[in-house]
Parts: C-alpha cells; structure tokens; sequence
C-alpha cells in the first residue's frame, strides 16, 4: 500500500503571481504533483479554460456543494466564492500522489483546520509596490478593485505567520524552485515516513 501524498497548500495576497508560479512550476517533467483546480463563482477571463484554469459555476451551484458539505474549503472573496472540491482530494491523496492547492488565504486557513499535516506555503510580493504594479498591468480589475485587493493584502501578509513557509516571487523561474525544494525536503520530515519504519520492524520482530 502506497503511502498518502501531500497536501501542499499554495497561497498568497492577489496579484502575487500564484498562477504564474504555479504554471511555472508544473510545466517541467520532474514534478510529481497533481494540480487540484478550484471551483469559483467570479466571471471567466479570456484565455482560461473550464476544468483546467478554474470550475466556473454559479453562485447558486456553489451553495448548492456548500450545503450538501462537498467543499474542502471555500471563501468570498471581493463578491466572489473559490473553493476546493473535497472527494477528488481525498480520492488522489489515497493514491499516493501529493495534491498542489493553488488557493486563496482564508481559504488555507480552513484548510489547516482540517488538515493540519498540509504543507502550508505563503507566495509573497517583493513589497507592496510592485504589487500594486502588477494588479494595474493585469488591467483585468477597475481601480477601486485594486484599491481593495492591496488592502485585503495588507491583512493577508499579516497571517504569513500561520503557514509554514514564505516564498518571496522576485523572479517566477527562482519562486518556482524554492517551492519545489520545499516540498521536496517534506517527504523527508521523519513524522511523515517513521509509520512505515514502525510497520517494517513489527514485521521483522514477528518473524
């Protein structure tokens, strides 16, 4: 029987470059994730793709999910639910393979309730700034929305403190490997690998 994968939970403030990093990180041959696509009520943008960017649903549906306990998590955020379907997670995590959420902070929040052995990653900008930058060269969101967004970051840096790692996106390329490594050094941590090791010397004892 294969040992349970990873729950690696990636988030950070909007406009931070999650997605960019994300792709970044799965269009290389040696990862061995699979990337959980989250569900969300906000309008679809040009260029992405239903099932592979995000599940676009509407509002109605999503509480529908809600109700019936069908999401991992979910959260509101600027008039908008995300969230994460929960059987496909379970159902993956079972099989071995580690599950990459690319989700918002409240959302990782409830999360670790849950899960409290995730791997809790925080993308962060290089300062506020260059945030700003990148929410206006997105031109995606009107100026009051990013007036918002930078403020909802302000809140969400201050709870860096309850993930396990920061992860600052100077560069995607760089971003990409940290998070990588991070993971990688995980499967490593003793707690995560002793209950075999405990399995193998109950074995060897009943011979």
């Amino acid at each position: 029987m294969s040992e349970r994968g990873l729950l690696i939970v990636f988030s950070g403030p909007s406009g931070v470059g999650k997605g960019t990093v994300r792709q970044e990180i799965f269009s290389t041959p040696d990862h061995k994730f699979e990337y959980s696509v989250s569900m969300t009520t906000r309008p679809q943008r040009p260029g992405e793709v239903d099932g592979v960017d995000y599940f676009f649903r509407s509002r109605e549906e999503f509480e529908d999910l809600i109700r019936q306990g069908q999401m991992l998590e979910y959260a509101e955020y600027v008039g908008n639910y995300y969230g994460t379907p929960l059987s496909y997670v379970n159902e993956t995590l079972d099989k071995g393979i580690d599950v990459f959420l690319e989700i918002e902070v409240q959302g990782a929040l409830q999360v670790k309730k849950k899960v409290p052995d995730g791997v809790f990653i925080f993308l962060t900008p290089p300062d506020l700034e260059e945030l700003q930058d990148r929410l206006v060269g997105r031109g995606t969101d009107s100026e009051e929305v990013i007036a918002k967004r930078i403020e909802r970051a302000k809140e969400e840096i201050a709870l860096m403190r309850e993930y396990d790692y920061a992860v600052v996106n100077d560069e995607v390329a760089l971003a990409a490997e940290r998070v990588k490594r991070i993971i990688e050094t995980e499967h490593f941590r003793v707690e995560r690998v002793i209950g075999h090791y405990d399995n193998m010397i109950k074995a060897t004892v009943k011979r």
